[in-house]
């Protein structure tokens, strides 16, 4: 079992988190800009507040994160009203070059309670690839997903897991389909040919709880 842990800081933040989570035993994660849009002084305490971001993922084995949520706490100890961080699980997680299949299991099981009816793929590729899994995807039967561009924080020579090459710029699509339709689409980007080498990318999982569409319908 992987766990994603996500981390929302000031801008120019999140290379101290990576590098903690590394020292912690991570292998790189991916950094994405971002801007907070909360007014209210109990968002702005949380660290939300209108201003510039940087969210981190960083997926690790279950059995060291609470080392490395330990030692991006400790990092981030002496810095006032810093940010947060969050915990999410993570159903599958496929790194490029190999073949992997979701739980079919444990999937079958997610698709009995009423809470857990869609997944959320997330797929970060080098810079210039997203459209072809977005392609990919939507012939396997995805509706569409938002793209949005990071970098990666590997270090030279580390052993590739969440960075890829320290190719700097990356792009991360996030998807949301009816579990139905997560295996068809994880295998459809697996299948892609800029998937094929070993380091080009990875694809994790994760149930979306409660999805509600908002507004008028």
């Amino acid at each position: 079992m992987f766990k994603l842990i996500v981390s929302i800081v000031p801008n120019n933040s999140g290379s101290l988190v990576s590098s903690a989570a590394n020292d912690a035993g991570a292998s790189g994660g991916t950094i994405i800009p971002g801007r907070g849009t909360a007014s209210s002084d109990i968002l702005s305490i949380l660290g939300l507040g209108d201003s510039s971001k940087e969210i981190v993922y960083i997926v690790v084995d279950e059995k060291i994160e609470n080392d490395v949520r330990a030692a991006i706490e400790s990092a981030c100890s002496k810095k006032k009203h810093f940010g947060v961080m969050f915990t999410v699980d993570v159903n599958s997680f496929i790194k490029s070059g190999t073949k992997s299949n979701l739980n079919l299991e444990e999937k079958s099981v997610r698709q009995n309670s009423n809470e857990n009816n869609f997944q959320m793929i997330n797929i970060i590729v080098n810079k210039g690839y997203a459209e072809d899994a977005m392609a990919a995807a939507r012939k396997a039967g995805a509706g569409g997903g938002t793209v949005v561009l990071g970098r990666g924080t590997a270090k030279e020579g580390d052993e590739k897991f969440f960075g890829v090459e320290i190719v700097p710029e990356k792009e991360m699509l996030v998807i949301l389909v009816e579990q139905s339709k997560a295996e068809a689409v994880v295998e459809a980007v697996q299948n892609l040919e800029c998937f094929s080498e070993c380091g080009s990318g990875v694809v994790f999982c994760a149930d979306a709880k409660r999805f509600t569409l908002l507004g008028k319908r």
